[in-house]
């Protein structure tokens, strides 16, 4: 029964990066080139683009009628249709409109799929089974990658296309999964309201920060590859192809590891990375330096599991369909306003953009300091551990 959830969970990390890849891929020469965007349209699209995650705290209310199962399906099949559609409206409006029905899809199956695996798996074994789900993602993405680079360099597809093949492939899988797996019980029945625990709050702010450090990779270190060094379709996919194989190649491990060290540990290592990272964002002056800066800084997202495995350890296990939800809305507090706001920074100098992301890691670090070596129900932080 456990293996089956595994295979549920691993299936459905497959198809959302497959199909949401080649909608990221796409995204940048498709905005400049059909649809006349400027940093200013980019930045509101994005923005668009994060609203749905703001709300995900209403997943809870969708909970009241569907089950957790059935909603995660429901939103993978959301996500396949809005990026099918893409193509089809090569407008400024148009793309905003395809892109919140992407997102609504998006957001709601990353907090349902969340939720479902920190109740699925066993504490000790989720940080090495959420590496496993990356590298998976990872496989994913290398097959839409690498088709989509061979139909670029071999055929004369057009974007339309290539939006409505990827996403029709993904809505016929989805349909296949719905039908082929049963619907499974929960070992514990979840609330069905909203959650916010001053307990918690540590996890909160590392959520947001994330977040917000998140956005300014997602937005605008892609950006700056296309608008500032002149990267074509091509490019930008064998970019992502290399990242996607370090995916495969080291997430699992990655997972292991924090097992093995733990969550403070691992997150002080990512945040003193990071800061690194978004310095020579800001320095950098050639194509392959950006290239190497972008390979890095998408290896640090593996080391994001630590927050999950964290929560997954300090939480009461009914709260963690709610705090899934709340967890996403303020993940995604900043990447309402940081996109739109960042985007007319960028204006004025993009340097300045990844200095505010470096300040972010800065701030990520030191509350990654709070978080307990062992920590456990009442010892959230280094507080409570002291206090006891």
């Amino acid at each position: 029964m456990q293996r089956s959830k595994k295979q549920l969970l691993l299936m459905m990390a497959f198809l959302m990066p497959f199909s949401f890849s080649i909608w990221m891929v796409l995204l940048n020469n498709f905005a400049i080139e059909v649809a006349q965007f400027t940093g200013r349209e980019i930045g509101i699209l994005q923005s668009l683009r994060e609203i749905p995650g703001f709300l995900a705290f209403t997943a809870i209310f969708v909970l009241l009628v569907l089950k957790e199962q059935t909603f995660a399906l429901l939103s993978l099949l959301v996500l396949a249709i809005g990026i099918t559609l893409t193509g089809f409206f090569p407008s400024i409006y148009g793309l905003y409109f395809t892109t919140v029905l992407m997102s609504v899809g998006f957001h709601y199956f990353e907090t349902v799929n969340q939720s479902l695996t920190l109740q699925w798996i066993p504490k000790d074994e989720t940080p090495a089974f959420m590496g496993k789900a990356l590298a998976v993602k990872g496989a994913a993405a290398v097959l839409a990658y690498s088709s989509l680079w061979a139909l670029l360099e071999y055929t004369e597809f057009e974007y339309v296309s290539l939006y409505a093949m990827f996403g029709g492939a993904t809505i016929i899988a989805v349909l296949f999964i719905a039908l082929r797996f049963p619907h499974y019980t929960a070992e514990h029945e979840q609330h069905k309201r909203l959650i916010l625990r001053q307990r918690y709050w540590l996890f909160y702010t590392l959520v947001f920060l994330s977040g917000a450090r998140r956005q300014i990779f997602v937005v605008f270190a892609g950006f700056l590859m296309v608008e500032k060094f002149g990267y074509s379709v091509s490019d930008i996919a064998l970019l992502y192809l290399a990242n996607q194989v370090l995916n495969i190649l080291f997430a699992g491990k990655i997972g292991q590891l924090i097992g093995r060290i733990g969550e403070r540990r691992a997150l002080i290592i990512e945040y003193t990375g990071l800061i690194f990272v978004f310095a020579g964002y800001a320095l950098v002056d050639t194509a392959e330096w950006a290239a190497g800066l972008y390979i890095i800084d998408h290896l640090f997202f593996a080391m994001a599991i630590a927050i999950k495995s964290y929560f997954q350890k300090i939480a009461d296990p009914a709260d963690i369909a709610s705090s899934a939800g709340v967890s996403f809305t303020i993940n995604h507090i900043a990447a309402v306003v940081l996109p739109a706001l960042l985007g007319f920074v960028w204006l004025y100098s993009s340097s300045l953009v990844f200095w505010i992301g470096a300040g972010i890691a800065v701030a990520s670090l030191a509350f990654s300091f709070l978080v307990p070596r062992h920590p456990d129900l009442h010892q959230e932080t280094t507080w409570t551990v002291n206090a006891r």
